[in-house]
């Protein structure tokens, strides 16, 4: 898998589950609040301390690791 530095993956914080590094905020959560339709500046305002670049990190790490899903299943 590609590697992002905006991406961190511990097996002690949050049970390993890929987040914005220097955060506990995951992934999974950004895509389940863009899934519930909120913006980008209402998950800011949820948690400050993420950026719009964060958000489209979160988005771009779940394309690839689609991609790349993808990829071994064909």
């Amino acid at each position: 898998m590609m590697q992002n530095s905006k991406i961190e993956i511990d097996p002690d914080i949050c049970h390993g589950k890929p987040r914005i590094k220097g955060t506990r905020i995951m992934i999974d959560l950004i895509l389940e609040w863009l899934e519930a339709g909120k913006t980008f500046d209402e998950i800011i305002d949820a948690y400050p301390q993420l950026s719009r670049e964060d958000i489209a990190t979160a988005i771009g790490y779940a394309r690839m690791t689609l991609e790349e899903r993808n990829s071994t299943h064909t």
